[in-house]
């Protein structure tokens, strides 16, 4: 009997074994589609960054950087009372290379504007025979810090290492949804590596909150990046945002610390801007701090 039922499985296996059968995908080469990286913050001028979209699985080199930025599209932002054509300008990254991007015309002045608290802009993009829409608002200065301090790094040998908190006062009424950026010393602002908060617990509450140093997030992360140094000069940018705004950064950002996680669930990146273009228009209404770390 042991001998059948031994028998039995080895033949089993065979049959099962025989049935096996790869399976190649054959991926579609992706369409280029329009990508749209435009915002406009209190008290400055808006700027735009059109590209197009590359494949997952291409390699970036210096030469496709450059050749993916869009070119002598026609660009529009209205307050609801000015209209203004934005100039495509360019700017030098390295020897031979520029980044491009559409601000104001400043030799058509007469309809330029900066952005203001409280106020609708829309966004018009003609380029390639295609036209696509977006708007946005920058929203009232409702929630600003009531003050922002630094702490020892807990359990952290390194009595040099600073963590910041914050404190602020979310006013009642759901619906508020804050980004927030770091800068230090002479570094550009950068986001932190979760940017954006809506108020679904905190609503109508005073709150204390630590917020990590933000991070470049075209580099590997340091263990240490999020923490600040004794004697830095840390300023805070803390924008109020409205939800479209943080419904784009809250996937992007979750789809972004996904990636190469073979257990997260999927996501989907919601943009603001029409006609299947990806990005966003985003909104900021800016408050700016600045102590140096004791």
């Amino acid at each position: 009997m042991n001998k059948l039922i031994t028998l039995t499985i080895f033949i089993a296996g065979i049959l099962f074994s025989s049935c096996e059968k790869n399976i190649n995908f054959e991926l579609n080469k992706p369409a280029n589609v329009l990508v749209v990286d435009a915002e406009i913050e209190s008290g400055k001028a808006p700027t735009v960054i059109l590209t197009k979209s590359i494949s997952f699985f291409s390699q970036i080199d210096p030469a496709i950087f450059d050749s993916l930025f869009v070119h002598n599209a026609d660009v529009y932002i209205s307050n609801g009372t000015l209209t203004h054509k934005l100039k495509e300008y360019n700017y030098s990254l390295v020897p031979g290379y520029f980044a491009f991007v559409y601000s104001i015309d400043s030799s058509s002045l007469s309809t330029a504007f900066v952005g203001e608290f409280n106020t609708d802009y829309t966004l018009r993009i003609v380029s390639e025979g295609q036209e696509y829409t977006a708007s946005t608002k920058i929203p009232a200065l409702n929630i600003y810090p009531d003050s922002f301090y630094f702490k020892v790094a807990p359990q952290n040998p390194d009595t040099n290492k600073r963590v910041m908190f914050l404190k602020a006062t979310d006013p009642p009424g759901l619906g508020n949804c804050v980004r927030y950026y770091t800068k230090t010393n002479s570094d550009p602002f950068f986001p932190g590596w979760n940017s954006v908060f809506d108020d679904q617990i905190i609503d109508g509450t005073t709150y204390e909150v630590q917020l990590p140093a933000g991070v470049d997030k075209n580099k590997e992360p340091k263990i240490d990046s999020t923490f600040f140094k004794r004697g830095d000069t840390v300023t805070l940018k803390f924008c109020n945002i409205n939800r479209a705004t943080y419904d784009f950064w809250s996937t992007w950002e979750f789809a972004f610390q996904s990636i190469g996680n073979p257990f997260s669930q999927p996501n989907k990146v919601t943009g603001n801007v029409s006609n299947g273009a990806l990005g966003a228009f985003c909104g900021y209404a800016a408050w700016y701090g600045t102590k140096v770390v004791e």
